[in-house]
């Protein structure tokens, strides 16, 4: 079955770096997008980044462009945020999640677990 696990959170001083890995399994990742959201404490969940089945990568919150970047290895079936110069702002369980398709434009259709990030000192 389709599953998606998400791992690499952990906590970290202001200003260091984190990859957050989602190791697919049950599918061809080569032919679907994979969305990163995250959620804060009292907070709604927001979508963070999204990266399309041609490795196009889209990032929807303005705080994080050019510290963040997706990637994805399809031979590993994986995808990455890589995650650097963070902030106590950037704390939040995140999430992989699987679009339907292969663009970012597709509904959501599977959730990975979560894993926390902490950023503080």
């Amino acid at each position: 079955q389709v599953q998606l696990v998400t791992s690499g959170g952990g906590l970290v001083q202001p200003g260091g770096s984190l990859r957050l890995s989602c190791a697919a399994s049950g599918f061809t990742l080569d032919y679907y997008s994979i969305h990163w959201f995250r959620q804060a404490p009292g907070k709604e969940r927001e979508g963070v980044s999204c990266i399309n089945s041609a490795g196009s990568t889209f990032y929807f919150v303005d705080s994080v462009k050019g510290r963040f970047t997706t990637s994805r290895d399809n031979a590993k079936n994986t995808v990455y945020l890589q995650m650097n110069s963070l902030k106590p702002e950037d704390t939040a369980v995140y999430y992989c999640a699987r679009r339907s398709g292969r663009f970012c434009s597709s509904g959501v259709d599977y959730w990975g677990q979560g894993t926390q990030v902490t950023v503080s000192s």
